[in-house]
């Protein structure tokens, strides 16, 4: 028989597991862009998570995912807007990708959905906080608007980012395919 408490001792521990690797992955750099903002495969683990468990324990696994990059990652911030809007605030929306849980292949929407957010989240650090850099030289081109700046700049990052989500996603899916679909889980 299966009690709350035990769902809920297992639901955590899951989110510790799934952070922890999240931060292990963020290691595994491919590229990182001059000003913050790296391509690592770190986001499946939340996304994942989010997926299994639903919206709210998502978004919680995404804010501590946030915090640990915030602390351990060398932050790259402007002041302590960057710091909540770079890490703790863009990180957090990953656990949308809880809208589909127990969807079939949900994942996949659920990454869209999460990697978009999060990108949304870091456009509007760039078009805010960054603005005060424009005209900023990036990728051989300066850009004096800072909007096309934020949209160049953290896109060289993010769609690489969510594109090996999608991948290592649908590598996974079949082998994980209970795991994400909570079929292991009884209420």
């Amino acid at each position: 028989m299966t009690t709350k408490s035990h769902t809920t001792t297992g639901m955590l521990t899951e989110a510790a597991m799934m952070v922890a690797l999240a931060q292990v992955l963020s290691y595994v750099k491919l590229g990182e862009a001059p000003n913050g903002g790296s391509i690592t495969p770190a986001m499946l683990p939340i996304l994942l998570y989010a997926v299994r468990w639903g919206v709210k324990q998502g978004m919680l696994a995404g804010f501590v995912f946030g915090l640990l990059q915030l602390i351990f990652d060398g932050a790259y911030a402007w002041g302590w807007q960057s710091m909540l809007l770079d890490y703790l605030a863009a990180f957090t929306p990953l656990g949308l990708a809880g809208l589909f849980k127990g969807k079939k292949r949900g994942i996949f929407a659920g990454a869209v959905l999460g990697c978009a957010a999060r990108f949304a989240v870091h456009f509007v650090s760039g078009v805010t906080v960054y603005r005060i850099v424009a005209p900023t030289e990036f990728l051989n081109r300066t850009y004096s608007s800072p909007a096309l700046y934020s949209l160049i700049y953290n896109g060289s990052y993010m769609l690489p980012n969510t594109l090996i989500a999608l991948v290592l996603a649908a590598v996974l899916y079949r082998p994980l395919r209970r795991y994400i679909l909570a079929e292991d889980i009884r209420p």
